[in-house]
């Protein structure tokens, strides 16, 4: 089954020739059908055996097999994990994530996991700036799948701009998107609506997680979080259930306009003020029983530690498409991983 559309001359005039997709939507009632955009025009299949296939002439885009497991909600709490590899704020930039990933052997060569037993934390933003946001998304999806397949973990945290576009705030959405939204006929949001593949699959995931002896989230966790009493699996669950809630309800709420906004986990950057002092960050190192804080959100020239390591700034500046680095920790040791593959000692 395959339809075709063509682009409006409009749209034409200001656009280069654009190959993208999948977008995958589900429907209860009959067969998953992927959209695909082949040279500005539009296509779709049906999804069979949870396989999809592209279309012929449609350049190289991913052709995953779809998942029911990675959309099972997982714990926000692990132990006895051996290894973490932990990167930020790709915003995009496909290209660079791969070559990061291969160069430290996290994937291999033909960008498949290889990562063992490890687990890899992504501490949101790959939506908004770059323009390989579904080709980033895509490869996570697989990794996900991988990763389990030899006890390992992928952990695609929310960040603040997955919130912004679910939510339908589509100021940094990169222009090439226009075209798959014109042709879908959908709003850029709405392609990762709750009756898409990707969206029901991110909607899954935690916002916050604990591995051992460290906490990862996006942006950071202020004192009022202490003060609130809150608990990770209440967070958690409280992000999952209002992702798509309207953004007046969310600030109408005390709890949820502290969870979402300003001082919550997804936007805080309390850290990198000068007033902003290690006594301050102890009782919540405490609260938690950890050691570090993992964030991103806030960029950076390299991963960096601030307050002798406690806290762990891994947002390298990805989303500007020239390079970045990642965190890697194993038997409690802290190592940045540059972008040409050395590892030096955080």
């Amino acid at each position: 089954m395959m339809s075709l559309l063509s682009v409006s001359p409009r749209l034409l005039a200001k656009a280069v020739t654009e190959t993208d997709g999948p977008y995958v939507f589900i429907d209860p009632s009959s067969q998953a059908t992927a959209y695909w955009i082949c040279n500005n025009q539009l296509k779709t299949t049906l999804v069979i055996n949870q396989q999809l296939k592209q279309p012929q002439h449609c350049g190289q885009l991913p052709q995953p097999k779809l998942s029911t497991v990675i959309k099972q909600r997982m714990p926000d709490t692990y132990t006895g994990v051996k290894k973490v590899v932990a990167l930020s704020d790709v915003h995009g930039q496909f290209d660079v994530l791969l070559t990061l990933l291969k160069q430290h052997q996290i994937i291999d060569a033909e960008g498949n996991w290889s990562f063992s037993d490890g687990h890899m934390v992504m501490t949101g933003d790959i939506f908004d700036r770059g323009h390989q946001v579904n080709e980033v998304l895509w490869f996570m999806y697989k990794l996900d799948q991988q990763a389990r397949e030899t006890g390992g973990m992928v952990h695609l945290l929310m960040g603040n701009h997955e919130q912004m576009v679910l939510s339908g705030d589509l100021r940094y959405v990169h222009q090439r998107y226009d075209i798959s939204t014109t042709l879908i006929n959908r709003r850029y949001d709405k392609l990762y609506g709750i009756d898409s593949e990707i969206g029901q699959w991110l909607r899954s995931k935690n916002t916050i997680i604990k591995i051992n002896d460290v906490l990862y989230m996006h942006g950071g966790i202020s004192n009022e979080w202490i003060t609130r009493k809150l608990t990770l699996a209440k967070a958690n669950t409280l992000y999952r259930q209002h992702i798509d809630t309207p953004k007046a309800e969310l600030k109408a709420n005390d709890l949820l306009n502290f969870l979402f906004f300003g001082n919550g986990p997804t936007w805080y950057r309390g850290y990198f003020d000068d007033a902003f002092t290690e006594a301050q960050l102890d009782p919540i190192l405490n609260y938690f029983n950890v050691n570090h804080i993992v964030i991103g959100h806030t960029s950076q020239k390299q991963v960096r530690g601030l307050f002798n390591n406690k806290v762990i700034a891994i947002d390298s500046s990805i989303k500007n498409g020239q390079s970045g680095e990642l965190l890697l920790i194993e038997n409690k040791t802290l190592t940045r991983g540059l972008y040409n593959g050395q590892q030096k000692q955080l």
